[in-house]
């Protein structure tokens, strides 16, 4: 019987308890990796852990702000500590904050800063020494959450929210270049999945909904574990050992449709 494709693997991944996150933590559970579930919220990082489980996964949930250094500190340390290393690293948590450039405060743009770029370059130093010494074929992996935004002009005001995510992508794109000699391999995903934020963005203005589901090729959102978590996965094996450094639209066509 074939082991699973990340068996034995320790994934870390912040902003577990919901959404992308969440579904990225199943899929990776369940292809055979002991995953860590960092959150602010611990009752629904420990929910998901919960579902790992119940499917016959392992799994830590961690509670974790990222935009707190002593917190993430703890959190590499914890996850070292509890299952020897850390092979996988997803950066997903993100605040987001939306609104006319002419609206946006420094408090808006401080706080999206602190928990996406600054989080996810405080979390690949910290986790470096455990990825460089990884023993997959692939060696450790590196998945930085961007945003179609970033790539593509969004009117729905995403301006902050897209130049955080861009800063995101240029941290990943470098990390390419410096860490492959250490044998670490590193991406950026940009999901276009179901999410509460996205079900409150719906009830709140189902015209804008409308137009974006109407930019999508496949006209539907992708599912977090199904269509955006097994997509890590393979990113994460060592199937794809040969990868690195590249942006991965995974959102049914809508980031580059022609």
């Amino acid at each position: 019987m074939t082991a699973p494709v990340l068996d034995g693997r320790i994934a870390l991944i912040t902003g577990a308890g919901q959404g992308v996150g969440r579904g990225i933590a199943l899929a990776m559970a369940d292809a055979g990796a002991r995953v860590v579930l960092a959150g602010r919220t611990l009752a629904k990082c420990e929910a998901v852990a919960a579902e790992i489980t119940e499917r016959n996964g392992h799994a830590l949930a961690v509670r974790c702000d990222v935009k707190d250094r002593a917190d993430i500190e703890a959190c590499v340390q914890q996850t070292a500590d509890t299952f020897g290393g850390i092979d996988i690293l997803v950066n997903n948590a993100q605040q987001v904050v939306r609104g006319p450039l002419l609206e946006v405060t420094d408090d808006d743009m401080a706080v999206s800063w602190e928990s996406g770029p600054l989080a996810s370059l405080r979390f690949m130093q910290l986790c470096h020494p455990h990825l460089k010494a990884s023993t997959a074929e692939g060696g450790g992996v590196v998945m930085n959450l961007g945003s179609r935004s970033g790539v593509k002009s969004d009117p729905i005001h995403c301006g902050p929210y897209a130049s955080v995510k861009e800063s995101i992508r240029v941290l990943t794109r470098t990390a390419a270049w410096e860490w492959a000699p250490d044998g670490i391999r590193t991406f950026a995903l940009l999901p276009l999945a179901t999410s509460p934020a996205l079900i409150d963005f719906e009830a709140a203005d189902p015209e804008a909904y409308a137009r974006v589901i109407a930019d999508i090729p496949m006209a539907r959102f992708g599912d977090p574990e199904t269509d955006i978590g097994k997509v890590a996965v393979f990113l994460a094996s060592d199937d794809a050992r040969y990868l690195t450094g590249m942006t991965v639209p995974i959102d049914g066509g809508a980031a580059h449709p022609g």
